[in-house]
């Protein structure tokens, strides 16, 4: 029996795609499945689970500590839009044909690369309140202008935590996947629409709003999507060791509450409703980006 190209295609397109389905159906959609089952009961890992219902996923909208540290998810996601335009800024200024330009593309890439941990302890100096280096700036700024200017207690104070991570969160990213893929789509745009533009008497400003921004809308929408989708499920590392969630619980985020309620408390039905939870969340956010910000993209 001869088959046909497209048949042969298709069962060549299926072998490759085979490993890695195995993997998927074996190793992550049978967690998912159990997780959705763990959803419904109450189980301390000690003693039998006890069937409950929907009461988890009940009383997760009644819990003052979820809704609290869903505000805190949100507020820590405003590192994403000024993540993305500081990528996008140092993506414009690293497509330059300059000498030198591929060592400064690896040195911001540099963060991107090391250890999440060991950024994380260095930034826990660098916010010390008594011989951190940015109070000490701080402090050294203000002998300069001649006023006494003293730095925040960053990490312990409930009023800068959060924007103490996001700052930190911002420096790690600006120059990380995000700038190489708008990096890639700056290199993507043809010159001729620049050249045209030019005839037209734009400048530098009309040609980006123009023809790059246009241009690059579906990189940017790619980004965005991914950012938020990352955002929500993020959160978890720096607070556990810059700040162990606190102070008051200021930076713990949902995906810290769900590992708290799991490992610690050892409420694995609560644990897996809020990861439920979470994913309508995510899964809701996505669908309605799609279809109000879809229609901006330009193809």
């Amino acid at each position: 029996m001869i088959l046909k190209n497209s048949t042969k295609e298709a069962i060549a397109a299926y072998g490759f795609l085979l490993p890695n389905l195995a993997g998927f159906l074996i190793f992550t959609s049978i967690p998912i499945l159990a997780s959705l089952g763990l959803s419904f009961v109450k189980w301390d890992l000690f003693s039998p689970p006890t069937f409950v219902g929907v009461s988890n996923f009940t009383n997760l909208f009644v819990d003052p500590l979820f809704w609290k540290y869903s505000w805190n998810t949100v507020y820590l996601m405003l590192a994403i839009p000024l993540s993305m335009a500081g990528s996008l800024i140092l993506a414009l200024a690293l497509n330059q044909k300059l000498k030198g330009i591929v060592f400064f593309r690896t040195v911001y890439f540099l963060p991107t690369i090391c250890s999440g941990v060991a950024i994380y302890m260095l930034w826990r100096l660098i916010y010390n309140p008594e011989f951190g280096m940015l109070n000490a700036v701080i402090a050294k700024f203000g002998q300069w202008l001649g006023l006494p200017l003293q730095g925040p207690h960053w990490l312990t104070d409930e009023a800068w935590a959060k924007p103490a991570l996001i700052i930190m969160s911002v420096w790690q990213s600006v120059g990380g996947y995000n700038m190489i893929l708008y990096l890639a789509a700056l290199q993507g745009v043809p010159r001729d629409l620049y050249d045209a533009a030019e005839v037209d008497g734009a400048n530098s400003w009309q040609k980006f709003w123009a023809v790059t921004w246009p241009q690059i809308s579906p990189t940017t929408f790619f980004i965005g999507i991914m950012s938020l989708i990352g955002g929500f499920q993020a959160g978890f590392d720096p607070a556990y060791i810059m700040t162990g969630g606190g102070p008051n619980g200021s930076t713990t985020t949902i995906i810290f509450y769900l590992f708290n309620n799991a490992f610690q408390w050892h409420n694995m039905g609560y644990a897996a409703a809020i990861a439920w939870v979470l994913f309508i969340i995510v899964f809701a956010i996505t669908l309605f980006q799609w279809r109000f910000f879809g229609k901006t993209v330009h193809y």
